[in-house]
């Protein structure tokens, strides 16, 4: 009992001395860039608000730096068109209305073009 007590104050004091990377805001013109970080400080995210709503160019990283997802928001809804990598495919989902209209995927392994459309 005792080195289970022991075990459990040592994990708690490991989670409690555990640095939280907080996210960073910086105002940049009319709009604010917004930074978040995974717990190992590399850069989670990052992207810029306006008038208190996701505006403009947003990027997601994975946990050692490589892109993952790049897309845009106008004042909170996603339009456009959107990338997302995931090991060796491309995926590109156009977005209207805040709505998947449709996806298109590349692989790197074969020519071979995957489209979904919703229309």
């Amino acid at each position: 009992m005792r080195n289970l007590l022991l075990i459990a104050v040592f994990l708690f004091s490991g989670v409690a001395l555990a640095q939280e990377v907080k996210p960073t805001f910086e105002k940049q013109g009319d709009e604010i860039k917004g930074t978040y970080f995974h717990d190992n400080g590399e850069i989670r995210q990052q992207g810029f608000y306006k008038d208190g709503k996701l505006h403009g160019e947003w990027k997601s990283y994975d946990t050692t730096g490589k892109k993952i997802a790049m897309g845009q928001y106008e004042y909170g809804v996603k339009i456009g068109k959107w990338f997302f990598w995931k090991g060796e495919e491309l995926s590109e989902v156009n977005y209207t209305n805040n709505t998947i209209a449709s996806v298109t995927t590349w692989s790197n392994k074969s020519d071979v073009v995957v489209n979904y459309d919703d229309n």
